[in-house]
């Protein structure tokens, strides 16, 4: 577990182009028995045997061709989480979304086209909550391998993820079927490990050894499901170079908030007495909702001659319900905007869209018990539309012009004003449940303000499939035009999933260049299965290059469920 090169993949170099050069991976999607914490051995499916799954490793402008064979029980999709897919939604992966999922027994070759992306990003499953155990990270390097814009002598992948006890697709399973609350995690992993605090750990966690006086890159990505995360390392301070596949001024800091969905890169310094210290995952939430209060830690390791039998130290993190720290941490963060990595923020919006946030409740099936509040069931909402995925793909439905899939109808505004953020009943009230995209004409200059809503208030990391975009406000409360002023449109942090601040809003920008299907959606497993989510359609331009591109012809049938 947690090793992430040469093993179980084949990576072969076909030929060079201008672009770029172009790579190809073998996925194997198959049960694997792996033992954890007090577990005897227990199946779960993975990549190629590993947990987390084989890096992808890339240069900007290459194109990935990778074979996915399914040979696990249930259908599976793919996807490559940050990677825009210019014109080529065929291979963004989410299931019934861009395509169905793989039957078993059955192989995909998904084309993976880096363009703009340059840093850390990753892959994961999308469908179901396979996506816990089948995940992994995509490396992309600058064309030249040297040509970063900071300096560092070695660099680590460290992946954060959730551990269950039972199988994730029986625990969503039940908890749709039931309308309450799914089973929380265990444990939390880095790089496969849940470190030493945990019974049956047998004192082991997850070690990177350091040379005094080196500076190492680590790319940190959080492929968790359903909780946000502070990181530290005891007496080192980390300097924020990167996230979401893209340069940020250095911010330093002694520590990180990270939303799942995210990823970040991270310089350490090993400037400290040889010795341990504790680098430690802990959780956040600023609400009611149950939580995993669990901690995961790994060992920052100096190289040398002193005493290895000494506890490592802790570093101090915030608490698990600081939300100060949590916001002072992420606004804090800016674009490179250099000469070689500018910033292109929209400033001619032509299309404002404001997107209300919630947990609802649906009233229970006749003659059935549900387990959700008040005996109903747990439902999610994006402006009162509860999302409900066809049993074919959107996307599919889209290119060949069939009827009867989804609506058109997303609003561009909520269907009600009222105070969003101020003293409401704790559940919203009950949502629309349909299959509503949001039409968005080519080239268009988009501003999207999510709004969240005292509805069983938290925060949501927002992710939108085929973007990146520019983070250019947020704040508490309800929004008001009066802060559009305010907006940082110099060099706001150019990201695909931002966390929108319990009862708060959030400002993000981006150019409709990208045309296709593409989903946006809560990164918390457990909201984006109620129906947290949406689709925006961007429709082709005039010319040539500006259309989608055809489907590959192995497209996985939508027969199959």
């Amino acid at each position: 577990m947690g090793r992430f090169l040469g093993f179980g993949f084949t990576l072969t170099l076909l030929f060079c182009m201008a672009q770029g050069k172009v790579l190809r991976y073998d996925f194997v999607v198959k049960e694997t028995p792996i033992k954890m914490l007090c577990e005897t051995n227990r199946s779960v499916l993975t990549v190629n045997d590993l947990f987390p799954g084989p890096e992808i490793r890339a240069h900007k402008g290459d194109t990935i061709y990778v074979n996915v064979t399914n040979t696990g029980p249930y259908g599976v999709t793919i996807h490559w989480h940050g990677v825009r897919e210019k014109r080529y939604p065929w291979s963004d992966g989410p299931e019934n979304i861009t395509q169905c999922p793989i039957p078993t027994n059955s192989s995909f070759l998904q084309k993976v086209i880096l363009t703009e992306e340059e840093g850390t990003l990753w892959w994961h499953a999308h469908s179901d909550w396979t996506r816990a155990t089948v995940h992994g990270p995509i490396i992309i390097l600058p064309v030249n391998d040297t040509n970063y814009p900071y300096k560092f002598d070695e660099q680590h992948t460290i992946v954060i993820a959730e551990w269950y006890a039972r199988d994730t697709k029986a625990i969503i399973d039940e908890a749709l079927a039931t309308g309450g609350d799914p089973d929380l995690s265990v444990a939390y992993t880095i790089n496969g490990q849940p470190g030493d605090s945990y019974s049956c750990s047998n004192g082991s966690a997850y070690n990177i050894t350091v040379v005094q006086g080196k500076t190492y890159l680590f790319r940190i990505i959080h492929s968790g499901m359903n909780e946000e995360m502070f990181f530290g390392i005891a007496k080192h301070n980390l300097t924020v170079v990167g996230m979401d596949g893209a340069y940020l001024k250095p911010l330093k800091t002694n520590y990180l908030m990270i939303t799942p969905g995210q990823t970040m890169d991270v310089l350490v310094t090993a400037n400290q007495a040889p010795g341990r210290y504790y680098m430690v995952f802990s959780p956040f939430l600023d609400t009611g909702a149950p939580l995993n209060e669990n901690i995961t830690r790994a060992i920052v390791q100096y190289n040398g001659n002193y005493n290895h039998s000494e506890t490592p130290l802790l570093p101090e993190l915030p608490g698990f319900t600081n939300k100060s720290d949590a916001g002072n941490f992420t606004v804090q963060l800016r674009s490179l905007n250099s000469k070689e990595h500018p910033s292109k923020v929209p400033t001619k919006i032509t299309r404002n869209i404001t997107i209300t946030v919630a947990v609802n409740q649906q009233p229970c099936p006749a003659n059935k018990t549900c387990t959700g509040p008040q005996g109903n069931m747990l439902s999610t909402s994006l402006n009162n539309i509860s999302f409900s995925a066809p049993s074919i793909s959107i996307l599919q439905a889209y290119y060949n012009n069939l009827q009867g899939v989804y609506n058109k109808t997303f609003p561009d505004t909520p269907p009600f004003v009222f105070d969003y953020t101020g003293n409401v009943s704790a559940l919203g009230d009950v949502a629309n449940v349909s299959t509503e995209v949001l039409m968005i004409n080519y080239n268009e200059e988009v501003e999207i303000r999510f709004q969240g809503t005292n509805f069983a208030a938290e925060n949501h990391p927002m992710h939108l499939h085929g973007y990146s975009f520019y983070v250019v406000g947020m704040g508490d409360g309800n929004f008001s035009d009066s802060y559009v002023s305010q907006y940082n449109t110099v060099d706001p942090p150019y990201i695909n999933t931002v966390g929108l601040p319990k009862n708060g809003w959030t400002a993000i920008r981006f150019k409709a260049d990208n045309p296709g299907v593409w989903f946006m959606h809560c990164h918390l497993e457990r909201h984006a299965s109620w129906g947290m989510d949406t689709v925006i359609v961007v429709g082709d331009g005039a010319k040539k290059h500006q259309k989608v591109l055809p489907p590959p012809k192995d497209m996985p049938p939508c027969s199959v469920s």
